[in-house]
């Protein structure tokens, strides 16, 4: 499911998911902002919208699991994760 929030600012894309903002961080977009909610345990990662990044959000959730598209390096992710786990829990944004 791609977790798209409309909005009237479709600059950007929002998603609750940690797995698709740690993905796409990997592959190189760019964390605009993180949208902290009223439930403590929630947030939207805020990524500036592109064509690339829709179809980025699309592989994620629909590729099959052998995709090359869908591949990417361990040691990168575990970056990204870490980086967005700091960023979330230290109000960077």
């Amino acid at each position: 499911m791609i977790q798209n929030i409309s909005r009237p600012d479709d600059r950007y894309f929002r998603t609750t998911s940690f797995n698709i903002a740690a993905f796409l961080f990997t592959k190189g977009f760019e964390l605009a902002n993180i949208d902290k909610l009223e439930n403590p345990h929630k947030a939207h990662f805020v990524f500036p919208n592109s064509p690339e990044l829709t179809i980025a959000v699309h592989v994620f959730n629909f590729a099959k699991e052998n995709s090359p598209e869908l591949k990417v390096s361990a040691r990168l992710l575990f970056t990204a994760i870490k980086q967005l786990k700091t960023a979330l829990y230290q109000d960077t944004f």
